[in-house]
C-alpha cells in the first residue's frame, strides 16, 4: 500500500468516473456522489437532497484498477476495512466504479 498522495492525474480520472456513474448509473440530479481527498485516501460521499453522508473510503495503493475499500459503518461511525458483510460487497473488485456500485446497494 502506498502513503503517497494521490497524483493529480489520478484524481483528475477518478472525478470524471464519480460524475459518469452519477449520470449513467444515479440519474437523478439532487441525489448523487461526490469525492474528497485527503493524502491516499477518496472519501465517497452522497448528497441526497441536500443530506450529505459518508458511504466509503477507497485507499489509494499505486494502481487504478486496485484500490482499497472501507465501507462507512454508522453504527461505529468510522470507516472499516474489515467488513465484508453487506448489501453491494460482491460489486468490489478494485475499481471505483465497483466501490461507488457497493455504497450505492449498501445505502440506497
Amino acid at each position: 500500500m502506498s502513503s503517497k498522495k494521490i497524483p493529480q492525474d489520478i484524481r483528475a480520472q477518478v472525478e470524471a468516473i464519480v460524475t459518469r456513474f452519477n449520470r449513467t448509473v444515479v440519474r437523478d440530479r439532487r441525489t448523487f456522489f461526490s469525492a474528497r481527498f485527503r493524502g491516499q485516501y477518496v472519501y465517497l460521499d452522497r448528497d441526497a437532497y441536500g443530506v450529505v453522508g459518508p458511504r466509503g473510503r477507497l485507499t489509494w495503493t499505486g494502481d487504478m484498477a486496485q484500490w482499497d475499500f472501507a465501507i462507512y459503518r454508522y453504527s461505529s461511525e468510522r470507516y472499516d476495512p474489515e467488513e465484508w458483510m453487506f448489501y453491494g460487497a460482491e460489486h468490489l473488485d478494485g475499481t471505483v466504479e465497483g466501490a461507488l456500485q457497493a455504497c450505492l446497494e449498501a445505502y440506497p
